[in-house]
């Protein structure tokens, strides 16, 4: 780990010096985790959501009368390397989201593949380049003594200007307590996936600095 971590960092340095590379305002260490092979439906869940940063969370909204809404929204499910497969977010109630779920936490994440830049010149409807929707509760992150800390820790890592959002806006750390899960990853329909198939996969990872 420690050589490539070393040559990564090398050829950045290299590439900030001889301006191709573009301004940087955060850098962080990524775990980059290789793509599992589609018949795995557990690591390929979990690889989507570790390697995503943001994806569309839908809720369910008073103000339209009980229509769904969806919202481009920042998430993390820990810290590089400590990927817990719970997706964890800082939400305001300014945002119509935050305010959704306070009155019914019914909700659902859905994020693909072809942001991480793995699909190819695959349209991202394709079979081939995957999806999910994580369906269940959206709550705020209080559920154990460490919780928020674990939130915070995972989202700060991932979006490290979020430390710097208005104190004023009563930002709070939420997070998505899964009841069900749909995926694509290829041709042939949604794989059968549990909750507990999912939290429990691994993966293997590879380190590089963004």
């Amino acid at each position: 780990m420690k050589p490539l971590l070393h040559l990564v960092s090398v050829i950045y340095l290299v590439s900030v010096f001889l301006g191709i590379h573009g301004p940087v305002v955060y850098g962080r260490l990524l775990l980059v985790k290789d793509k599992p092979d589609p018949k795995n439906a557990a690591a390929t869940a979990r690889w989507l959501v570790s390697q995503n940063s943001w994806g569309v969370l839908n809720t369910i909204s008073g103000e339209l009368g009980g229509a769904p809404f969806g919202n481009v929204v920042s998430f993390s499910d820990g810290e590089p390397g400590k990927g817990s497969g719970i997706p964890y977010f800082y939400l305001t109630t300014l945002d119509p989201t935050a305010r959704n779920a306070l009155k019914d936490q019914r909700a659902s994440l859905t994020i693909s593949e072809h942001p991480i830049g793995t699909c190819g010149k695959v349209d991202p409807e394709n079979p081939t380049c995957a999806k999910i929707t994580l369906t269940g509760k959206l709550k705020i992150a209080n559920g154990g003594p460490n919780e928020q800390e674990i939130a915070r820790k995972a989202l700060f890592s991932k979006h490290p200007e979020m430390k710097d959002w208005p104190k004023g806006h009563n930002f709070e750390f939420f997070k998505l307590d899964i009841e069900d899960i749909f995926l694509i990853d290829w041709f042939g329909g949604p794989k059968p996936l549990t909750v507990d198939q999912y939290l429990q996969a691994k993966l293997t990872e590879h380190a590089f600095i963004l």
